[in-house]
Parts: structure tokens; sequence; C-alpha cells
């Protein structure tokens, strides 16, 4: 993508070699004319450049996909780009398939009908410690419709470090315990199951139900036990890491399966869980935001809760990118320190995490340190986690153990080591372990300095660059398009669909997947608003009025998204409040645009003069429809149409009606919004609500 260019629309044509001269005579020549459209400029492969309008800019998207270097253009004309697409729309299709079939059976075998609330599950809510945001709420009560329906549940709540997730599952499951079935919360760490039964326990600890967790830190014995316990039916919640599905374990009456960060679990374990999800309420937890684009494509075939508003008082984390300072590592963790707090301190390798800590002792030594990785043993690291959980030690040294899950309201500054050797999700994901109380929190990214120079260019830079700046709360969802949405995507969909959104884009992906989507429930397809409206009006966004391109572009976007005169009202508001008065050629843009909305309801294609008895003779406005039985219909409406052929309508224009004003007043007398409005405000204008008259031009 080259940028934009306004052009004589009549003009634009496909350019090969260096760039075209355009020149700006020309430009504003047919702007004075009324010829002129802003283009988007591409190129294609060994210098071909090809000119959209922004009229049909549905059809270019900004390609967003494992990564963004190397990708390699296509040869403008060749057949390479359409066969991606084929074989990515075969996926798609493949997948939908797939979810829908796995819908039809969770509906057709019934499950168990959940009790409403009882007074225990009252008294239980009112005892959580903090105000509940909105999104929760909502959650919530989607999570109790799914309980309470004699079909098993299979939600994904989807939400940002830190937003409440954990909560929603603890009220899930004390509904389904309360009433006597039992619950599995499976969990893709030690360290987090260690943390999930403390949380469980802590909260249920006034209730008659027995917590147990079942991990590697359990011995062997004990194991037993609780896999006996679990067959008898008297463990109420086990919290557990894949050991959960493993083929001796056998529950007397399970119920509801929570699932914490499922794309971290093996393909055989995924098998187990597929299976599950056919006969109990399954409940599934991601941090790693799934994009509103792909959560609207599978409307309908996954239940999806998004909890986007952080909870109340709780402040950004202030984040910086610097280089290993030993000065200032000890200036922030003796503040944190003298605030009772605890510092995380994570490092990429296991092999020198001593030397490290052993050096961090030297610059802090008031500090009592623990360290902590996934090579120790069992004991070993329940132990060093025990110990910062209990706040018997100020600083844990660990590797991205951490990174799932762990919640400790008084660490409130973490260090991350040669930052950047982590993608930025994770970078993301670790900075979520602190900023989890009303204190403020802090975050450094460290680079050594022998290595710093690695990420002054190149993808870590950017990555780090943009965990610096998105530090506003549930920037998880904002942090995007790069690492997080192709990883949320890939995350609830599968490696293989990975690979097709990286070879054809995320967004044209989620296009193909609403519409297969679609395909299978015999719905009519999302298609695109397409209609060719030549008229000669001067009908585009100066750049005095909106000054930068990305803004432009969005603009352009979301007006052709509008499918009813209400949205394109609210829209042309919202842009006099942003933008101040609106421009005489932006509101002939919107008048553009009513005008196409008209005509889509009547399924025309194009709108354009026949000056076919020459310059001198009459002028007829021509509409050219793809339906010959609602063009048939609006021929009837008015005596000024005459039918040539079943496809075409001719209304003869006066003189005076050539005039751009009269002839937007002719369109919209001719051509009323069929069913999607009142036939009170059927044929009124867009102005007609309470705006100035129409601007003469």
């Amino acid at each position: 993508f080259l940028g934009m260019e306004l052009l004589d629309r009549q003009a634009a044509t496909t350019n090969t070699g260096s760039r075209g001269p355009t020149p700006t005579e020309a430009a504003e020549e047919a702007a004075r004319a009324g010829r002129a459209e802003e283009h988007l400029v591409l190129e294609f492969r060994e210098g071909v450049r090809v000119f959209v309008p922004v009229s049909r800019i549905h059809l270019v998207q900004k390609y967003v996909g494992a990564s963004g270097e190397g990708v390699e253009l296509s040869r403008f004309g060749s057949v390479a780009w359409q066969k991606k697409k084929d074989k990515a729309a075969e996926a798609v299709i493949d997948l939908a398939a797939d979810m829908i079939s796995l819908q039809a059976t969770r509906a057709a075998n019934p499950g168990r009908a959940w009790p409403q609330d009882s007074e225990w599950q009252r008294e239980f809510e009112a005892s959580f410690p903090f105000k509940e945001t909105e999104d929760q709420l909502v959650g919530l009560r989607e999570i109790k419709t799914d309980l309470e329906r004699p079909r098993p549940m299979d939600r994904l709540i989807c939400g940002d470090v830190g937003f409440g997730k954990t909560e929603l599952a603890l009220r899930a499951a004390f509904k389904v315990a309360d009433a006597g079935g039992q619950v599995a919360v499976l969990v893709p760490t030690t360290v987090l199951a260690e943390q999930h039964y403390r949380t469980f326990s802590s909260r249920m600890a006034e209730y008659p139900f027995t917590v147990a967790c079942l991990n590697r830190f359990r011995g062997q014995a004990e194991q037993r036990r609780i896999v006996q316990q679990l067959a008898e039916g008297s463990v109420d919640v086990v919290v557990g890491t894949h050991r959960l599905v493993s083929q001796d374990i056998r529950f007397k009456d399970l119920g509801l399966v929570v699932i914490d960060e499922e794309q971290r679990f093996g393909v055989e374990h995924k098998e187990r869980l597929k299976l599950l999800r056919e006969k109990v309420d399954v409940l599934t937890m991601t941090a790693t935001p799934i994009p509103r684009t792909l959560h609207q494509a599978l409307l309908g075939i996954r239940d999806i809760s998004n909890l986007e508003t952080p909870p109340p008082d709780r402040q950004p984390v202030e984040t910086r990118v610097l280089r290993f300072d030993e000065s200032l590592i000890r200036h922030a963790v003796l503040r944190e320190l003298n605030r009772e707090g605890q510092v995380f301190f994570v490092h990429t390798r296991v092999h020198d995490i001593h030397i490290l800590a052993d050096r961090l002792r030297r610059i802090v030594p008031e500090a009592r340190f623990v360290v902590a990785h996934g090579q120790m043993h069992g004991d070993e690291l329940e132990e060093a986690m025990v110990k910062f959980l209990e706040r018997k030690a100020d600083i844990l040294v660990s590797t991205t153990i951490i990174e799932s899950g762990l919640d400790i309201p008084s660490a409130n500054t973490i260090f991350i080591n040669e930052a950047d050797h982590y993608g930025l999700a994770e970078l993301h994901q670790l900075r979520g372990r602190v900023g989890r109380s009303k204190e403020r929190a802090y975050a450094y990214m460290m680079l050594d300095p022998s290595r710093s120079s690695r990420a002054s260019d190149g993808q870590a830079a950017r990555r780090l660059k943009a965990i610096e700046e998105f530090t506003a709360l549930g920037s998880g969802f904002k942090i995007a398009l790069r690492d997080l949405e192709i990883r949320g995507a890939g995350n609830l969909l599968g490696t293989q669909q990975s690979g097709h959104i990286a070879a054809v884009g995320y967004e044209l992906y989620c296009q193909l997947l609403d519409n297969a989507v679609r395909q299978m429930r015999n719905q009519p397809l999302a298609e695109p608003l397409e209609v060719h409206v030549d008229l000669g009006w001067p009908a585009y966004l100066p750049r005095d009025f909106i000054p930068g391109q990305k803004a432009r572009i969005e603009v352009y976007r979301r007006l052709g998204r509008v499918r009813t005169l209400e949205t394109l009202k609210d829209f042309r508001q919202e842009m006099r409040d942003r933008f101040g008065a609106i421009h005489p050629t932006v509101e002939w843009l919107f008048r553009l645009v009513e005008v196409r909305v008209r005509a889509d309801c009547w399924k025309i294609s194009a709108l354009q003069f026949d000056r076919s008895q020459g310059e001198s003779g009459p002028v007829d406005l021509v509409l050219v429809g793809r339906n010959p039985h609602l063009l048939a219909e609006l021929g009837k409406k008015s005596p000024r149409f005459r039918r040539a052929d079943e496809n075409h309508l001719y209304c003869r224009l006066k003189p005076h009606e050539l005039a751009e004003d009269a002839l937007y007043d002719l369109i919209v007398a001719l051509i009323p919004v069929r069913s999607e409005t009142s036939p009170a405000t059927a044929n009124q204008p867009l102005e007609s609500a309470g705006d100035p008259p129409p601007i003469s031009v």
C-alpha cells in the first residue's frame, strides 16, 4: 500500500513502472468537474500499480498475518492469490462444519439443567470483596442461563489479564457443586494449579464442599487417594493439570469442567476435552483476546463472553524499556519494599538463573530472594512458590513459569530481563502479573547492554515499542493486530487454521469464516454494498477536513459498511462532533452513500446517465438492476419510470434536474427504502431529521 491519491475517476487506470505522475492541476480540475474520487494506490510485484476507488474499499484489507515481514507480493493478474483464497475457503468450510456438528451433537444430548440460584449461592457471591464490572455481570448472566438450560454449556470467557475471569469460574463451580455435581478445574501448569487450588479453597472454606488438587506436587499415595475420592464422589471440586484427563480418572457425577488456557494443552488432551464437551458443561477461560471480528464470525456456533472492562480503581501498569541498569534496579526494588510489596524478576534461561540471582543479591543485599523454574523438582518448586506467596521472600527470580494466571496482589513491580527475546503476547501476559491491586505497578523491560543493539531494529523493537505504548487497562484488546489477535485466532481455531490466516491475512480469513458459517446455516451471505453511482457528484474527504490518511481510510471503510439510513445519520452526527461543520464534498459523500443504501434495498447495481442522444439531446437516469422482480416493483412506484428490459429502468430528466441538488431530491423521491424503515421516514432525505437544509455546491 503506497498511500492515497485524489484522481479523476474516469482516468484512474493501472500504471506500470515508476510512480506515474498524477498532476495536481488534473486532480483539481477533476474535483471542480465532480469527477474526483480518492483512490488507494497498491503496488504488485514488478512495480505494477493499481488504483482502487474508495467506493470499492471493501475489496482491500490490510494484511495481518503471523508476521508482517517476508510477505511475498503477488503478480498482478496471476492465479496464485486466488488459489490461496480457495484453499483457505475450503479449510474454513471444514472448520465451520466441525463446529456446527459438535454443536448439533451437544444439542441432541440432553444435559443437566442446574437449578436456579440458592440462598448459599447468593451468600457466596455477596462475599466477593470487590465490585463486579459490567462485563463480569453480563458474563455471569450468560453462564447461568447456559447452566440452567438442559443442554451442555460450551462457553469461552475471554478477557485481559486480571479482569475477573477466575471469579466467574468460581461462581459457576459453586452453582454446580451446590446442586450436587462435581467440578474439574483444568490448568496448564503445576504452579497455576496450586494458585487456583488456594483460591477455590479459601473462597469455599465456609461451605461443606471438599476441594482437592491433583498435580505432580502431590505424592503417589495422595494422588491415588484423590482419584478414589473422585470416583466415590467425596471430592466436590478438583483442580489439576492434564493429569485430570488421564485414563484412570473416573468421576461419580461430573457436572462442569473449567479449562484455563486450553490452547496450552497437547493434541491428545484436546481430543479428550472434545469428547467431554458433548456430555458435560464446559467453561473455558483465556487471557489471549479474541478479536471482535472473529467473535462476530463465530456468533451462533461458539458462545463467547468478552471481559473488556478493567476492575474499578485498577491503575494501568507504568512500563519502561531500558538497558540493564544496576542503580535503577536497586532504586525500583527499594521503592517496592518500602511500600511492603514484592518483586518479580523474569529471566529467559534456566542454566544461568542462579548467576543472575547472585548478582541481584549483591545489588540489593537487604532483600530476601527465592528462585523458581520449571526444571526444579516438584517439592522444591512448590516450596519456592509457597515461600513467595506467603511473603517469606521479597523477590522471586523465575523463568516464564509465572506467565499463566499467577495472582499475587502484593507483587507490583516486575523486571523482564532480555525482553527482546519475548513475543508481544508473552510480554503482555508477564506484565499482567502486576497491577492487580490499587497500588501503582511498574514493569521494566530490561535489555542487556551487550545485546541492546538486537532490539534497535526489526520486530523486537516494534514489540517493545508497542508494549511501552499500550499501557492502558485492557490494552490486550488493542495490542494487536500482530501477535495477539493472530495468536487468539490460532488458539481458538487450531494451528492448521493459523497457517491459512497467515496465507490470506486475518481480515479476509474472518470474512471467509463468516460466509462459511452462514452457508452451513442456509443464511444469506454478508455481501458488500455493490452499487456503482456515477452521477458526477464531488464526493470525497478533503485533506483539510480529515488530515490523517489512516483516519480517512477508516471513515471510508465505515461508510462502506453502512446498510441503513439510521446508521448513516448517526455516523454523520459523529463526524460533525469529531471534525466540526461538515465540508461540502463530505456532505455529497454522505448523500452518495444514502443513494447506495436506497438502491441496494432494490438490488440495484448501478445508477448512471444515458446521453446516447448526444450532448445536446435529452438525458436519462438509468437504474441497472440485478433482481428483475424487485426492479419491476420499483418501476410501478412512479409514472416517470419506463422499463426498457427486465434489468433497466429509465427516467427522463428535466433540464433543471441535472443540477446536483435537484437530482439528489429526485432520487430520494424515486427510490424509497424497502422494509428497513417505516413508511413515514422511508422517503425522507438524510438531512430531514433535525439537520440544516442541503448544502448547495
